[in-house]
């Protein structure tokens, strides 16, 4: 009599394929962390004597240029889109705080527009960003 039942063999994942899955979580790992990256403009940071660290769990970032345009999140903003912008953020999140960063070579007016702003707005967790001098 022949015996027509094969044996079993467990199953295992073909070894010529760990390859390719490595090299693909190679890319999505790149693409994820292209997606995290934050947008910035170069500025020159002042400097400060007694700089102090503020972390909070939902922050905005205002950036104003040299020439006084005004940039949050990669974008540039009229005045009334960035009072639109911070009344939606403030709405959802009531403990955003607000840091205002701009180059050491932009004119204080400038800075002191958007100062003005949240002042309208009654706006009052906001920071500057400096650099520490060493």
């Amino acid at each position: 009599m022949i015996n027509i039942h094969s044996k079993r063999q467990s199953p295992t994942p073909p070894l010529s394929a760990m390859s390719d899955i490595g090299f693909l979580l190679l890319i999505f790992i790149m693409l994820i962390s292209l997606i995290n990256y934050r947008k910035e403009a170069k500025v020159e940071y002042p400097e400060a004597h007694n700089a102090e660290k503020t972390e909070a769990l939902h922050e905005i970032e205002i950036w104003i240029e040299q020439n006084g345009a005004i940039q949050i999140d990669g974008q540039y903003m009229s005045d009334r889109e960035v009072e639109n912008f911070i009344v939606d953020t403030f709405l959802a999140q009531r403990d955003t705080r607000i840091h205002i960063i701009a180059d050491r070579n932009t004119p204080y007016r400038n800075v002191d527009h958007i100062n003005r702003i949240l002042q309208n707005l009654q706006y009052r967790i906001v920071s500057y960003d400096v650099k520490e001098q060493l």
